[in-house]
């Protein structure tokens, strides 16, 4: 059996069916290329009791560590929600294919975490990604999602890359979004977890603040604001001084 499984979005967030079916399991995966953990692995070592073994991205794309599920119990654990991610879906479909029985364990994710800034989960529109830039890389497509979602007045939810520093990411949101229109923005950092942290202020102010966000963090670029909403994005402006 191939189990799938969510880890939230802390430490304590395992589920107790997870933990249940983890010490049945002969060997346990952890993907590491979609997020920083907001914790170690000797942490998660301790908390399960187990030796983990991280894959790289080619590793889980190859996807022939699934072939150890045809004849043993195998899981793989993934920060937030297991199938938040399209590489963890194409490991479904290799499943199905090759009649490897699998079973999804999902637990809470970025997208569950955001509702606590106030802006109302169903008015948001498309993810958009801002990856890691090189000196001749710089793509900026997430731009054009941020664009989307304002025509129709939702929010926009802006994953950040693995590595990529508070710094660095401002410097480049900077660089790809003066045609844009919006007054504020909020940083979410380690949501879910004790050292979870919210600001709502303008994209300038953050620049110039002292502020320490450590990852995995996002930005948020809101759409347009019911008055609830408004209410309480401005605790989290006040609460930034």
């Amino acid at each position: 059996m191939f189990y799938l499984i969510g880890l939230g979005l802390d430490l304590k967030s395992i589920s107790s069916y997870a933990l249940e079916i983890i010490p049945q399991c002969e060997r346990i995966y952890v993907e590491s290329y979609t997020i920083k953990l907001p914790y170690t692995k000797e942490d998660l070592e301790a908390m399960l009791r187990r030796e983990i073994f991280f894959l790289e991205r080619k590793d889980v794309e190859e996807e022939s560590f699934l072939q150890e599920a045809k004849n043993k119990n195998i899981a793989l654990l993934v920060y937030g929600s297991p199938l938040m991610a399209t590489t963890h879906i194409s490991l479904l479909l290799k499943c199905k294919k090759e009649k490897i029985p699998y079973r999804v364990i999902h637990n809470a994710s970025i997208f569950d975490a955001i509702a606590e800034t106030g802006l109302q989960i169903y008015k948001f529109g498309k993810t958009a990604s801002m990856p890691q830039w090189s000196s001749s890389y710089k793509p900026a497509s997430f731009l054009e999602v941020i664009k989307e979602n304002q025509s129709r007045d939702a929010h926009t939810l802006v994953l950040i890359d693995i590595g990529l520093s508070f710094k660095d990411a401002l410097r480049q949101f900077r660089g790809t979004v003066e045609e844009l229109s919006f007054e504020k923005m909020l940083v979410c950092s380690m949501m879910g977890t004790e050292r979870q942290k919210i600001f709502y202020d303008a994209l300038e102010n953050f620049e110039n603040a002292k502020i320490k966000i450590e990852e995995p963090f996002c930005f948020i670029i809101p759409g347009k604001l019911h008055f609830l909403e408004e209410e309480m994005l401005n605790f989290y402006d006040s609460e930034r001084a």
